[in-house]
């Protein structure tokens, strides 16, 4: 089981948010009950959204996506999220291969 998975107009992804990190980034596994998660690290703290906001940020900024791309689908109030990634599947698969 991989972290992200080909969708019609995408990639379905599952991250697991790091909220108020040191370091900032995008990059690794990480193991979860359901498989590996896309580590994501922001500064931004667990508060109003603000981590969610930072994350669909980082996502978008590492894939080389508008941010309008990024969609959260589940987890808002959780580390453990879901994210739509729209566009090219094949090259958004590319580019999380490389993050990995």
């Amino acid at each position: 089981m991989s972290a992200w998975n080909a969708a019609p107009d995408g990639v379905a992804l599952r991250v697991k948010a790091q909220p108020r990190a040191r370091r900032p980034g995008v990059g690794g596994l990480a193991p979860g009950a359901d498989g590996p998660r896309l580590r994501v690290a922001v500064t931004e703290a667990a508060e109003d959204g603000q981590a969610n906001a930072a994350v669909r940020s980082a996502l978008a900024e590492a894939l080389h996506v508008p941010q309008s791309a990024v969609a959260l689908r589940q987890g808002a109030s959780s580390r453990q999220k879901s994210f739509h990634v729209a566009g090219d599947a094949a090259a958004l698969i590319a580019r999380l291969e490389a993050l990995a």
